[in-house]
């Protein structure tokens, strides 16, 4: 997303409704295609409607972009609209301007709402009345809209109305392909639009991928992708775990993600920073109505990895409990039945083992015979963000702890680590989390000088 750029979200629903006389293949096709493009047809109607939401304004895109709201012309640029969206966000942005900015998440993103004028002109002929005792079978569901366009914030009101009902069009053909390449029978499956942000210059893309169809079963089709946008193919870009999530949208379970983002980078004579790529959640004691306060640091670290692999789309499996945990290396024989239920500390081995148990994810392990050797592994930290872009977990005597990445002078040796403290207690507030240290760079003198560490350092699986 660019620099002045507005990013406009049109969604809504449009029903698909059509009659099939027989299951012959070819007749299903046909009428499928015909309905969708009837549906493209509705869409360029004079009609169709676009609510801007969180505002009385109402646009009709197809008659030039004339819009409710009289100080309001089709000609006026784009940006002139988010004047009239009223958000609790802004209110409490205004109120709190003077503490740390931690960036409005909402600018720049205006959301719409589809819909469509059903008071039209009467017509004045009578109803006809037509009797067929033919079966025929009914096809009917309803089509999740979902358009995502980015545009010049300066861009007029009626050339952006006439961007977003091309890229209507242009959804519907996508799910028109995807409904007739997964096609069983008579059974529609509802194709769903899903949202990418994928590296320059490529950019904000969206996919139509089938419900019901899991992303195992997807990869011939990622496969294609890639190769269209030039992807890499030894990561994941396109599953539907690495859609876009838009920062207007929290998260339902509770976590915070990415608090490391809010940080400033640590000044270092020719340094650079070196972090984690993608998306965690951050995982500390007591979350979860578990008490873990003194024993569970290393569990949480765990979790906030496993979350790092979930969310870049290498696997489907919710973060486990401390209870898989503990079932996962009893199974793998590093522990006894006794180990279950327990209080026990566990450390980078056994997040390891389990990592590769209930993952399949291979890790490499570091041993650092005291802390202060850690100020010299700058080198093999930074390689590893660079390569693998995964958390590390670290354990050293009783604590552990999550290093999400490293600032690093290659000419000075000098060195920052961005740590995620698992031993924070409190609510998911994210002001107290940065402005405490709970997330935040640390010097060498951070880790006990003189205590062992162990690091596991997670391996990306080389798939899309």
């Amino acid at each position: 997303m660019v620099v002045g750029n507005i990013i406009l979200r049109l969604r809504g629903s449009l029903e698909f409704k059509c009659q099939l006389d027989s299951t012959d293949v070819p007749h299903v096709q046909k009428v499928i295609s015909r309905t969708f493009e009837a549906l493209g047809s509705q869409v360029k109607a004079e009609s169709l409607v676009l609510s801007l939401s969180s505002s009385p304004v109402f646009l009709w895109p197809n008659k030039g972009g004339h819009a409710t709201a009289g100080e309001i012309s089709p000609n006026r640029p784009c940006k002139d609209l988010q004047q009239l969206i009223q958000t609790d966000d802004q209110e409490s942005s205004r109120k709190k301007s003077a503490k740390k900015d931690l960036k409005n998440p909402t600018a720049g993103i205006i959301n719409l709402t589809l819909m469509t004028e059903v008071t039209e002109p009467g017509v004045h002929s009578a109803p006809t009345l037509l009797r067929g005792s033919k079966k025929h079978h009914l096809l009917q569901t309803t089509l999740p809209m979902d358009c995502v366009v980015s545009v010049l914030s300066s861009e007029s009101i009626s050339v952006v109305c006439g961007t977003l009902v091309g890229a209507l069009c242009s959804q519907l053909g996508d799910m028109e392909k995807v409904a007739l390449r997964h096609m069983k029978g008579t059974a529609l499956l509802i194709p769903q639009p899903f949202h990418f942000l994928l590296p320059a210059p490529v950019g904000l893309v969206t996919v139509v991928y089938p419900a019901g169809v899991p992303d195992s079963q997807l990869e011939t089709r990622r496969k294609e992708l890639h190769s269209l946008f030039e992807l890499p193919d030894n990561r994941p870009y396109l599953r539907r775990a690495n859609a876009l999530h838009f920062p207007d949208e929290p998260y339902k379970d509770g976590y915070l993600r990415n608090p490391h983002v809010h940080l400033n980078h640590p000044a270092l004579e020719n340094g650079k920073p070196y972090l984690v790529q993608g998306v965690y959640s951050y995982h500390h004691y007591m979350q979860d109505r578990v008490d873990d306060n003194g024993w569970g640091c290393a569990y949480r670290s765990l979790q906030t990895i496993c979350s790092w692999f979930q969310q870049q789309g290498y696997v489907e499996r919710a973060v486990p409990s401390h209870k898989e945990i503990q079932q996962a290396l009893v199974e793998v024989g590093d522990k006894q039945v006794s180990f279950l239920g327990s209080r026990q500390w566990i450390g980078s081995i056994e997040v390891a083992a389990v990592l590769d148990q209930l993952l399949g994810v291979t890790s490499k392990i570091m041993f650092v015979s005291q802390g202060s050797e850690l100020a010299s592994k700058g080198r093999e930290l930074a390689n590893h963000f660079l390569s693998e872009g995964t958390p590390i977990m670290i354990g050293g005597g009783v604590l552990a702890h999550t290093i999400l990445g490293v600032a690093w002078s290659e000419t000075t040796g000098q060195i920052r680590y961005l740590i995620l403290d698992p031993h924070y207690t409190g609510a998911e507030d994210l002001q107290v989390i940065t402005d405490k240290g709970w997330c935040g760079w640390k010097g060498p003198e951070f880790w006990d000088q003189n205590a062992y560490y162990n690091l596991c350092l997670p391996q990306r699986p080389k798939t899309i």
